[in-house]
C-alpha cells in the first residue's frame, strides 16, 4: 500500500508549496505542511514512508475513504465521455446524481440545486429563503460553522467569523443547546432543550418575527464540537418556524451522507427542513460538489419567477459522476450501516472507557463516525485545556497532544479544546481499534497538563 520512500521528491514538493501556495486559515510564514505522497482507504503516507491513519477523513469528507476504485473509474469514464458542460443543459450524470440524492433526502426535498461546495450551498440557501419570504434576517447559532465565503462566514458562530464580521450581514445569533457547557443553567437534557427553545422563540419575538427569513442550524454541529441536539429540539425549531412563517435550513455539509450512521443526520431526529445544504460526503470529496435540497413550496416560488443565482460549474459532470458512483458504492457496500454499527459498538464504548481513565477528558459525545472528545484542564470545574481560541504558547497543551497523536500514527482533527474521531465511514473495526489505541497514548500527554 505504501510506496518506497523518496525524500528528495518530498522536499521538492514542499519547497514549491512554500514558495507559491497561499494556504487557507493560516499565517503563511508559520506553516509547516506535510508533503503527502499518496493515500488508500483509511490511510495516507508521506515521502519518508510514514503512514498515518486518517482520523480526519480529509476535512470530514472522505466518507468512503481514499481512492475507492469504483469512484475513480467513474470519474475516468465520465472524462472520456463528456468532461464538462454548461449547467443550463440536461446531462445524464447531473440528472442521475440529483435523482439519487432526492431519493435519500427527507420529506419533499426533491429539487436539487448544485453548487461547488458547502459554503456556496449555504449562500444560496439563504438567498432562496430571503427571496421566498421577502424578509432580511437570518438566525444562526453560536458554536457553529457554515463556510468561508462572505455570507457563510458571517452566519458562522465561532472565531473564524471575527476578522470578516461586517455587522451588516443581517445575521442574529442565539445559543443552541449544549448541556456540558449550558448557557441556560440546565441540569438535564430535557431542561436544556426546553430552555433553548424558549430562548430561541424569545429572540425571534424581540427581533420581530416578520423580519426573520430563516433559521439555519447544523443538524449536528461539526467543527464547533459535534454537539448532538437533545431529543425534541430540532422538532421544536421546526414548530417555531412553522408558527412564524420562517424557513428552516439544516446544514448537512459535514453530517450528511453516512457520517452519522444515517444518510442524513435529520433522519435521526425525524425532522424535515425547508432547505438542506450538503457537500463533502456526497462524493467523498473526490471532485468539488455541493448543493441545496429544495422543498416543493420554495421550488414553487421560482416556478415562473427566475431564481437570480447560479454558478458556472453547477452540477459539473465529473463531480456528479463521482456522486453517482459514491452513493451507489455506499448502498452496495453497506457503508452507512457500517458507520452506525461501529459507532455504537466500538467508538462509543471505547471513548467512554478512555474518559474514565484520562483526567484530560471532560466529555465524549457523538454518533456513527462523528465523535468529539472534549479536553479539559480540570474535570470538576470543566475548565478547558486551553483558553478559547488559543494560539501560540497558550495552545501548547493541544499542540503537544496533536504531536503525540501523529507520532502514534494517527492524523487528528483538532479544534480548540476538542479532538474529533471522524475516520472514513467504511473504516474497518481493526483500523478503528488501532486508531483508538493511538488516541489513548496521546491522551496521556494531555493528562500532563491537567490539575
Amino acid at each position: 500500500m505504501t510506496p518506497q520512500p523518496d525524500p528528495e521528491v518530498g522536499a521538492a514538493v514542499k519547497a514549491a508549496d512554500r514558495a507559491h501556495v497561499f494556504h487557507s486559515w493560516s499565517a503563511q510564514e508559520l506553516l509547516d505542511p506535510l508533503a503527502v505522497a499518496g493515500a488508500q482507504g483509511s490511510y495516507f503516507w508521506d515521502y519518508d514512508g510514514r503512514r498515518y491513519l486518517d482520523f480526519t477523513s480529509g476535512l470530514v469528507y472522505t466518507n468512503i475513504g481514499h481512492q475507492h476504485p469504483k469512484v475513480v473509474a467513474a470519474i475516468q469514464e465520465q472524462a472520456a465521455h463528456l468532461t464538462t458542460f454548461a449547467p443550463a443543459f440536461a446531462i445524464e450524470a447531473r440528472s442521475e446524481a440529483a435523482r439519487l440524492i432526492a431519493e435519500r433526502t427527507p420529506g419533499d426535498l426533491d429539487r436539487i440545486f448544485f453548487t461547488n461546495g458547502g459554503a456556496d450551498a449555504v449562500e444560496h440557501a439563504v438567498r432562496m429563503a430571503r427571496l421566498h419570504t421577502g424578509r432580511p434576517k437570518v438566525l444562526s447559532a453560536y458554536r457553529s460553522y457554515h463556510g468561508g465565503t462572505q455570507q457563510a462566514v458571517n452566519i458562522t458562530g465561532d472565531p473564524r467569523r471575527w476578522a470578516s464580521d461586517s455587522a451588516t450581514a443581517g445575521v442574529v445569533r442565539f445559543w443552541a443547546p449544549f448541556l456540558y457547557r449550558s448557557r441556560f443553567y440546565a441540569e438535564t437534557e430535557e431542561q436544556e432543550c426546553a430552555r433553548a427553545l424558549e430562548h430561541l422563540e424569545t429572540t425571534i419575538a424581540f427581533e420581530g418575527p416578520s423580519t426573520v427569513a430563516a433559521i439555519i442550524l447544523e443538524t449536528i454541529p461539526g467543527t464547533a464540537g459535534i454537539m448532538v441536539p437533545p431529543a425534541g429540539y430540532l422538532a421544536g425549531v421546526r414548530e417555531i418556524c412553522d408558527k412564524y412563517g420562517i424557513v428552516f435550513i439544516l446544514d448537512e455539509v459535514m453530517a450528511g451522507f453516512g457520517r452519522t450512521g444515517e444518510w442524513f443526520a435529520a433522519d435521526l431526529f425525524d425532522v424535515t427542513p425547508d432547505l438542506m445544504t450538503f457537500a463533502k460526503g456526497v462524493n467523498s470529496g473526490y471532485v468539488p460538489l455541493g448543493g441545496v435540497a429544495v422543498s416543493g413550496a420554495i421550488a414553487e416560488t421560482f416556478g415562473k419567477r427566475p431564481y437570480p443565482g447560479g454558478l458556472t460549474y453547477s452540477g459539473h459532470p465529473l463531480a456528479c459522476a463521482a456522486a453517482v458512483a459514491t452513493i451507489n458504492v455506499m448502498a452496495e457496500e453497506g457503508i452507512v450501516e457500517n458507520a452506525a454499527r461501529l459507532g455504537a459498538e466500538v467508538v462509543g464504548p471505547a471513548l467512554r472507557e478512555l474518559a474514565e481513565r484520562h483526567p484530560s477528558v471532560g466529555e465524549v459525545r457523538g454518533v456513527g463516525m462523528f465523535w468529539a472528545v472534549e479536553l479539559v484542564k480540570n474535570r470538576e470545574t470543566r475548565e478547558p485545556l486551553v483558553p478559547y481560541n488559543a494560539a501560540g504558547a497558550a495552545n501548547a497543551p493541544m499542540a503537544a497532544f496533536g504531536a503525540a497523536a501523529k507520532a502514534g500514527g494517527i492524523w487528528p482533527f483538532m479544534n480548540m479544546n476538542r479532538t474529533h474521531v471522524v475516520p472514513p465511514c467504511n473504516v474497518s473495526e481493526a483500523e478503528l481499534k488501532e486508531g483508538l489505541a493511538a488516541l489513548d497514548a496521546a491522551l496521556a500527554v494531555a493528562d500532563e497538563y491537567t490539575q
